[in-house]
């Protein structure tokens, strides 16, 4: 062979070579200091023998340029057709300077929720500047950072109107002119609370706490509901209206005709339609009642300095807090399509959207004369975008002639085709649309519109500057840039947020999303069309049963918590298809925080279950409640590994107690990450999960959503899995199949991986995790163990015995961005404790990095408690610490050095927060959730 040497190196082993961080050499190195001989040998002290499962994950793994060419392949079994249906999604132009600045960049779409304000100062604009846009559109003063979609943002509404409804009627209207999606996932999330709806076209006010109308109509309709508003108000009840932002550029807007709350979806102001998602949900309300309000609403407060500094705002009302007294369980949000759909809106600004939206209307207004010109009875008389043409038995070839033409139209009835146009219709689109019909196309377009005087709207809109700049794509790109530089995601750092698995979202498994063949479809399409998304759907189905050990899953929640909520309301439906009357939920303290908000919602009783003092559910408690409970027990929501961070050795015995009484195991797959291919939760006594795919199947966390939620469930609960929209109650999201664009990058992550790979995943993130706490158990108690002194896949660090030295979890937290991290969780599960999660991404020199800065950290609070320096003048106290510190006079008894550039933090590439510590308190007690005007700016400026 000479000097000829073989090389067993695969660079095209994705798993081990691109997702995994640590290399064998390193893991070797990591597990000398873990105590443990073997990767093997430190899972089988982790993770019980009792539950490992017993077959091996093993299909083989593609490298990335196998991927995508399958990618390509699957694809083209997709059929993109100008889809007309409307009914709430449309054709839309993503400008490229928004697909490549934002969706297609790492800076924006794999940071996290902006709970750690001072580094997400960007995102946190780009969302403020959402809510200004939905706050103006829609004539409502308050709006939130988006929901999960159109229906759930109606449904949200709902029970926000019954919570702060002056009448108390038990029952709801819903217009029939409702999108029919709309209408199921409302009926759906009435009944477990007990909500009558009343269908119809005509509302008695004196019957129902709250109404829902819909403006335009799903048929096209627009009205002026001000005096169906009034009455309402009259008899105490609470006015909803589901509308659309592009008709609002014309149309005279909610809040003008009085009504309370605004919902709708953000999706055709630029974000595809993706076969169903993710899009950008809103929700916009009167003032009085924005602490009633669900979701995440950005605000604008002060930091350290008093310069202006944005953050979430009322976060007391998040779930994770109130728990079953929560608003509602919203978790994910669906943050990065409402940056895109704030930055389509600063794109255009409100003169380019005044041209969309007339260009549009008008659009609309040539196909119904052209129509009515040849004899068609054409519906509504005023509409926006949408018209209804009865055609009688010819519906079905109309529709076949449409398809022939490349068209979807939408089939209404027995008798009646709908049609929507959209931003990207132009003279050929409503050509061929006439053709089917056997109508030429006029010689002209319409010129006169098709909206009564009274409902054109009178009122400005986005007149903040930010809507007014120069619209150049050299500014605008700028401005992504500049928004993007004040944020720290994981293209900058590691972020180790326990509970929330922030790890690598691969450039391969990310670049299908954009394609036409997958976002240009429309969610209601004929499924022949879409026969390359349904292989899709078959095979991650298959994998995922494989992994979890269940029998059948629903693709359709669209984030954690609905897929939760949409696991309880299975198990409901089982235990009534039973002639069985079960309400009560049993939830250990140690279960996922939103897990007793989402049993609220299925209409359960919660019940708390103690820990002992191992972090281990208390199994004396458990036994004792669930006897209590009998008959009544409906189930048990546990998360595994727990949320304090361990493999209990109790699962089983839990599991065997609760079925005992009748009542089903729901195992949150929050912790999925420390499972996969090591456990399978429905061999080991779970009847349903839910799997995060944002954390363990690498769905990029957006700086807040998308998300997506699917639930397995053992053979028994498969009938009562969540309906399909278009089929009336029992659905709980708008679209058959959630966010289905976002399932492609999970089915990616799984097919690169392979079954061995995933496997490996795993045991990498326990080492990892493992590694930390031996590294840091010295300097900082690690809160709970294993019974073998191991933790999973996550540790809890312990700070609560730092206070008597007057230092918090806030000023190590904050202390850490000067290191250049995100903070891990904070303050949960347990106050006064930071919960770290390495995930099997990072490498072992990232992760040293993390320790190195925590043992700085320690050391410093260490002078503290040695009387070296004071805790308020400390570092830890100023952090973070921005350009403005370094640049200004110096008067701390610690150095520049020290205070800006302390062990960890990079000295070329260092990450400067643009603001110091945010005031949380006065950002609730001086409440702004839109964009400040000019003036404040001003005035900041000097």
């Amino acid at each position: 062979m000479g000097k000829w040497t073989p090389t067993d190196y695969n660079p095209d082993d994705f798993a081990n070579r691109r997702h995994i961080g640590p290399s064998p050499a390193e893991m070797e190195a990591m597990l000398k200091v873990v105590g443990a001989a073997t990767l093997d040998d430190l899972i089988s002290q982790a993770v019980p023998a009792s539950i490992r499962q017993d077959q091996p994950l093993d299909w083989p793994a593609l490298s990335e340029a196998g991927l995508l060419q399958r990618m390509r392949e699957v694809a083209a079994r997709n059929k993109v057709m100008t889809s007309l249906i409307g009914q709430g999604y449309y054709g839309t132009v993503t400008p490229p300077a928004i697909q490549r600045n934002i969706l297609e960049n790492p800076a924006w779409y794999t940071a996290y929720t902006p709970y750690q304000p001072e580094i997400a100062q960007g995102r946190l604009e780009a969302l403020l500047n959402f809510q200004t846009m939905v706050a103006d559109l829609t004539g409502l003063p308050v709006a939130n950072a988006s929901l999960l979609d159109e229906a759930t943002a109606a449904a949200e509404a709902m029970a926000m109107a019954q919570r702060v409804a002056r009448s108390r009627a038990r029952a709801f209207f819903v217009s029939e002119n409702l999108h029919p999606q709309t209408i199921a996932v409302i009926e759906t999330r009435a009944a477990p609370l007990g909500i009558e709806i009343i269908r119809g076209t005509e509302c008695d006010p004196s019957q129902v706490f709250g109404a829902i109308f819909q403006y335009p109509g799903t048929f096209g309709e627009i009205r002026d509901y001000t005096a169906e508003i009034a009455a309402l108000h009259e008899a105490g009840g609470v006015a909803i209206m589901a509308t659309d932002l592009l008709a609002l550029c014309l149309l005279k807007e909610p809040g003008a005709m009085g009504a309370d709350i605004a919902i709708g979806s953000a999706q055709r102001f630029g974000v595809p339609m993706g076969y169903g998602g993710p899009h950008a949900g809103f929700m916009a309300c009167r003032d009085e009642m924005k602490r009633a309000m669900p979701g995440r609403i950005v605000g604008v407060s002060i930091d350290a300095k008093g310069n202006r500094a944005y953050r979430l705002a009322l976060q007391t009302r998040e779930q994770h807090i109130r728990r079953e007294k929560a608003t509602s369980n919203v978790c994910t949000a669906q943050a990065l399509l409402a940056v895109m759909a704030s930055f389509y809106a600063v794109f255009h600004g409100p003169v380019g959207l005044r041209a969309i939206a007339q260009r549009v209307h008008l659009n609309a207004v040539t196909l119904a004369d052209a129509l009515r010109a040849a004899g068609a009875e054409v519906e509504p008389q005023a509409f926006f975008d949408t018209i209804t043409v009865r055609v009688g038995v010819g519906q079905a070839g109309i529709l076949a002639a449409a398809r022939h033409r490349g068209i979807n139209l939408r089939k209404v009835g027995n008798d009646r085709v709908g049609i929507s146009v959209d931003e990207t219709t132009d003279a050929d689109v409503l050509g061929r649309v006439l053709d089917a019909f056997g109508i030429p196309a006029p010689a002209e377009s319409a010129s006169s519109p098709a909206v009564p005087e009274a409902l054109i709207r009178e009122t400005d809109y986005l007149t903040h500057p930010v809507f007014h700049m120069n619209r150049a794509e050299s500014e605008m790109m700028r401005y992504m840039r500049r928004l993007s530089d004040r944020d720290l995601a994981l293209d900058r750092a590691m972020i180790p947020l326990g509970s929330c698995t922030m790890k690598l979202n691969a450039a391969a498994e990310m670049m299908p999303i954009t394609w036409p063949e997958f976002g240009a479809l429309h969610p209601f399409a004929p499924e022949d069309q879409a026969a390359g998304y349904h292989e899709v759907f078959a095979d991650l189905t298959e994998k995922l049963c494989a992994i979890t050990g269940y029998d059948a899953f629903s693709l359709q929640p669209n984030s954690g918590a609905q897929g939760e909520y949409a696991g309880l309301l299975t198990i409901a439906a089982y235990h009534k298809s039973r002639g069985e009357e079960r309400d009560i939920c049993l939830i250990p303290v140690s279960a996922h925080g939103t897990n007793p908000a989402s049993a609220q919602m299925a209409g359960m009783k919660v019940v708390v279950v103690k820990s002992a003092p191992n972090g281990d559910i208390d199994l004396e408690d458990f036994a004792d409640k669930a006897a209590k409970a009998g008959d009544r027990l409906a189930a048990v929501m546990i998360t595994y590994p727990s949320t304090h961070g361990v493999f209990e050795d109790t699962l089983r015995e839990v599991c065997r107690i609760t079925h005992d009484h009748g009542g089903q195991v729901y195992i949150d797959g929050a912790n999925m990450n420390a499972l996969v291919g090591l456990v399978r939760p429905g061999e080991i006594g779970g009847d349903v999960s839910h799997l995060n795919l944002h954390k363990t199947f690498a769905i990029p966390h957006g700086g807040g959503g998308p998300g997506m939620g699917p639930i397995g469930v053992k053979a028994h609960l498969a009938p009562f899995l969540p309906a399909d929209p278009r089929n009336g109650a029992g659905a709980v999201s708008a679209a058959p199949w959630g966010s289905a664009s976002i399932l492609l990058i999970s089915w990616a992550y799984i097919l690169m991986m392979g079954g061995a790979g995933l496997t490996q995943a795993t045991r990498v993130a326990i080492l990892n995790a493992n590694y930390i706490a031996s590294r840091l158990s010295g300097a900082y108690p690690v809160l709970f163990m294993g019974n073998r002194g191991r933790v999973a896949h996550e540790c809890i660090l312990d700070m609560r015995p730092f206070q008597e030295h007057g230092v918090t979890v806030d000023d190590i937290a904050k202390r850490l961005i000067d290191n250049g991290f995100h903070a891990p969780t904070m303050s949960w599960p347990v106050a006064g404790t930071l919960m770290v999660e390495p995930t099997e991404s990072e490498t072992k020199a990232e992760i040293d990095r993390l320790i190195t800065a925590f043992l700085a950290i320690r050391e410093e609070i260490g002078d503290i408690a040695g009387g070296r320096i004071s805790a308020e003048s400390s570092p830890l106290r100023h952090a973070p610490h921005t350009v403005e510190d370094l640049v200004a006079d110096w008067d701390r008894p610690y150095s520049r050095e020290q205070g800006c550039f302390p062990p960890g933090a990079f000295r070329v590439d260092k990450y400067w927060p643009p603001v110091g510590r945010v005031n949380n308190a006065y950002g609730d007690r001086n409440l702004v959730c839109t964009c400040p005007p000019v003036e404040d700016y001003a005035e900041a400026a000097e």
